[in-house]
């Protein structure tokens, strides 16, 4: 019996970090030929996630481009993907979440009628724009996939209301298993600033804000309460990796620039980051990964965004929900920085995003699938 060619296609940062481990895991799997083909929507980031598993793709599209359109991405991915797949011949197709990539590569897949697994899905806002582009991503992508790897029961509920007909699998975050290959207690950062940082005697908050939906003014509220913050309390550090987009970073250095306990750094390397989130305080962030990365470290999150397709974390008090309005974000970190019971009440939640153990249930439900083994047993918080 061959083997059945299992391509998985991603191109960002955060995709990568999540999809990293289950390529790994596929790969190590009798049966299995793991194929990763990556559309390089975020080069530099990419690359560094790519070093950091030392993952080398089998095909790599290199779609980036200055200032690149959503129209741009999704069409060069389009293109790209035609002759990858004519080439590399996948059984399945593998995407992440919700990028445009994910989308791009889910809509290939259908044009070439290869099935599609769609890794976290099940993910909802329901408003449109709102993350955008990724909610209409992800939608679009349900309605191509035949298997849906959800991470949490809620996901998968989500799926059931809207009447998905494909197989579904409550599998945990694949992101925790990364975790557990990428956090150690002796870890040594390459980037020197973070080795010097004062863990023991101050607070570090570690902030990301990078969102098109947080363009304009929800962008400069966030940065202006970052701002005062840093000024009102002597016993935090700020640090910042700041998104490569020159939105983000105009923004940022207006506002943060020349503030004593803030850093400004380039972006992290996987490790680097889910090193420092495990040596934070309090993590400030408009990102999805950080909202499930986080808690399994015991961190609470503010979120800087108006809602969250992930409410399992707000359900469980590992997260708050802060916004994007100046005095919200200041009067919850305020509290979070001041009051222990009310940080101890958030850092000892139980976080329901995974057991380490996602990968796995993956790569069995996708061989169940082709019937060549037993189906995997649910994850459960």
């Amino acid at each position: 019996m061959k083997d059945l060619r299992i391509m998985s296609v991603f191109g960002t940062r955060p995709e990568a970090i999540k999809m990293a481990p289950l390529v790994k895991e596929l790969a190590a799997r009798e049966g299995i030929t793991s194929i990763c083909c990556v559309t390089a929507q975020h080069r530099e980031m990419l690359d560094s996630v790519l070093a950091v598993f030392d993952l080398k793709p089998d095909w790599d599209l290199d779609i980036m481009t200055p200032r690149q359109t959503l129209s741009t991405i999704t069409s060069k991915c389009l293109l790209g993907m035609d002759e990858a797949i004519d080439t590399l011949k996948p059984d399945m197709i593998l995407v992440h979440g919700d990028t445009s990539t994910t989308f791009a590569g889910a809509l290939s897949a259908f044009y070439h009628q290869v099935p599609v697994g769609h890794v976290e899905a099940g993910l909802r806002t329901y408003d449109k724009y709102s993350p955008f582009p990724e909610e209409m991503n992800r939608k679009l992508v349900t309605a191509i996939a035949d298997l849906y790897f959800c991470p949490t029961e809620n996901n998968r509920r989500n799926l059931e209301r809207e009447n998905v007909a494909g197989q579904m699998f409550v599998t945990g975050n694949t992101v925790i298993d990364a975790l557990k290959t990428t956090v150690r207690k002796d870890y040594h950062f390459t980037t020197e600033i973070l080795n010097r940082l004062p863990y023991g005697s101050k607070k570090i908050l570690l902030v990301t804000c990078h969102r098109r939906e947080n363009y304009g003014q929800p962008m400069e509220d966030i940065m202006s309460a970052l701002a005062e913050i840093a000024r009102t309390h002597g016993d935090v550090e700020l640090v910042y990796p700041v998104h490569l987009s020159p939105v983000v970073q105009e923004c940022a250095h207006r506002h943060l620039d020349g503030i004593g306990n803030v850093h400004l750094i380039d972006p992290l390397a996987a490790d680097e980051m889910h090193n420092l989130m495990a040596r934070c305080y309090l993590v400030l962030t408009d990102s999805g990964g950080l909202q499930e990365e986080a808690p399994a470290l015991g961190k609470p999150v503010l979120v800087l965004r108006r809602e969250t397709e992930r409410p399992e974390a707000v359900a469980a008090g590992t997260v708050k929900l802060a916004g994007v309005d100046k005095g919200e974000i200041l009067s919850l970190a305020h509290r979070l920085i001041t009051d222990p019971a009310a940080y101890a009440a958030m850092a000892h939640a139980v976080n329901p995003y995974g057991d380490g153990e996602a990968c796995r249930r993956i790569a069995d439900a996708i061989l169940w699938h082709f019937g060549r083994g037993e189906k995997p047993e649910d994850f459960h918080a």
